[in-house]
């Protein structure tokens, strides 16, 4: 069935600023971030919005930042992650917007376009490690060279395997994850030791997990599926030979037995309970599920690389959060105020014992590396975050019915590549045409 404008707006979050902030953006007023003493002298309350999904991670660096000076305080509220996109496009329509709103990264951009949030470029530009700053995340706030938003908390797609399965399959697993050939190799090895070992584990019938984790194949190979500017994009689907390289490595897993059956139906609520048991030999995951929630025993014997492509090369998901400024924000002051503080080295380096990465490169320091070594590796391959720059992200990969889970399960699990790379070229480039702002 042809998908009409509303319909396609609908769906991910699109409809609510498309309704709400029709012109109304810009009619509230920005801040002066030139303004002397911006940032440093604030007082007052700062009224922060978080994901509920990051909030376990966003009150352990607000209750340090409260704990450190008594000038500013700020409160926290969760929203649902569901209702955030509408809930905050409602507060910015009526006028009575959070201090600062701490959103998914690949949400930052639906609002930049509506010219929604403060430009900071001047306080980015000002901050000596801006360099070093997660370039995937900070290019989701990033538009026509400036920046709305920085990156605050990252989590980032990884390959996590177990080095004693393989071991005992007698591999070297930094040898054998440097492509796909090698990767299909080590699970062919890992799944012949028997006794319910499986080389490879994904949960495939979760549309956000398949974005998160099969897209980064791609990546690595220079290869993205969506091209063009926002506003003049398309898909990149048929005839993107890493794409069908990547579907054909997952259909020989599942031909060839080397993944789990209940991958079929694994919707995200026992991801990588698999891995974490010690029965499978390759999950590609986050440091949350692959790391955080491991017992000690099996932290031990993990490692972790970025996920490579058909041949070669690094990549991982620029997932995670920014901070942003809304426009007509009461105390915007004291919102940078935070968001500085968050992005100290002392905040940043404690980001992993709430299972998220840190955003800045430099905050690999020794001490770090000893006490988070599994957190390491997207720090030292942070030239290799990204996620596109897209406002139908949602609509193309999230939502259950999205055509990037349609085509790799119609690839992988029916066996048609063809249809499902025809399908999903058509059905790529109807949503970006559709929903472009």
């Amino acid at each position: 069935m042809e998908l009409h404008r509303r319909d396609v707006l609908g769906l991910g979050g699109l409809a609510a600023l498309a309704a709400l902030l029709p012109g109304c953006a810009s009619a509230l007023p920005e801040a002066d971030v030139s303004a002397a003493g911006f940032g440093q002298d604030a007082t007052g309350t700062v009224r922060l919005w978080c994901r509920a999904a990051t909030v376990v991670g966003v009150r352990q660096v607000v209750d340090a930042f409260n704990a450190s000076q008594d000038a500013v305080t700020v409160e926290v509220t969760p929203v649902l992650d569901g209702q955030y996109v509408t809930k905050l496009a409602t507060a910015i329509r009526g006028g009575n917007v959070p201090d600062i709103v701490d959103i998914d990264d690949i949400n930052s951009m639906l609002f930049i376009y509506r010219d929604s949030f403060t430009d900071l470029t001047p306080l980015v530009q000002q901050l000596d490690f801006a360099a070093q700053l997660n370039p995937g995340q900070l290019g989701l706030a990033t538009r026509d060279g400036k920046h709305y938003g920085v990156p605050y908390i990252a989590d980032n797609s990884a390959l996590f395997y177990n080095t004693e399965l393989f071991e005992r399959a007698g591999l070297d697993p930094l040898e054998q994850t440097q492509d796909l050939d090698g990767l299909l190799e080590a699970a062919r090895a890992i799944g012949a030791l028997g006794d319910g070992t499986y080389g490879w584990s994904v949960d495939a019938n979760a549309a956000g997990i398949l974005g998160f984790v099969v897209q980064p194949h791609i990546w690595a190979a220079k290869a993205p599926n969506i091209v063009g500017d926002v506003g003049e994009q398309r898909g990149a689907m048929a005839g993107n030979d890493a794409v069908r390289r990547t579907f054909e490595f997952y259909r020989t897993l599942w031909t060839e037995e080397l993944m789990p059956k209940n991958n079929f139906a694994g919707d995200g609520s026992r991801w990588g309970a698999d891995f974490r048991d010690g029965t499978v030999g390759m999950i590609p995951a986050n440091f949350s599920v692959a790391v955080l929630n491991a017992a000690p025993e099996m932290q031990a014997k993990t490692g972790v690389v970025l996920l490579p492509g058909p041949d070669g090369g690094r990549a991982t998901f620029a997932g995670g959060d920014n901070l942003c400024i809304p426009r007509g924000a009461a105390n915007a002051s004291g919102a940078w105020q935070f968001a500085k503080f968050a992005l100290d080295l002392p905040q940043q380096t404690k980001l992993p014992a709430g299972g998220y990465i840190p955003v800045r490169s430099d905050a690999a320091t020794p001490q770090y590396r000893q006490e988070f070594p599994l957190a390491v590796a997207p720090l030292d391959g942070i030239a290799g975050a990204y996620a596109p720059t897209t406002l139908a992200y949602n609509l193309l990969f999230n939502q259950q019915d999205s055509p990037w889970i349609a085509a790799f399960r119609r690839a992988v699990f029916d066996g048609d590549l063809d249809g499902a790379l025809a399908q999903g070229q058509k059905d790529f480039d109807r949503i970006l045409e559709q929903a472009q702002l």
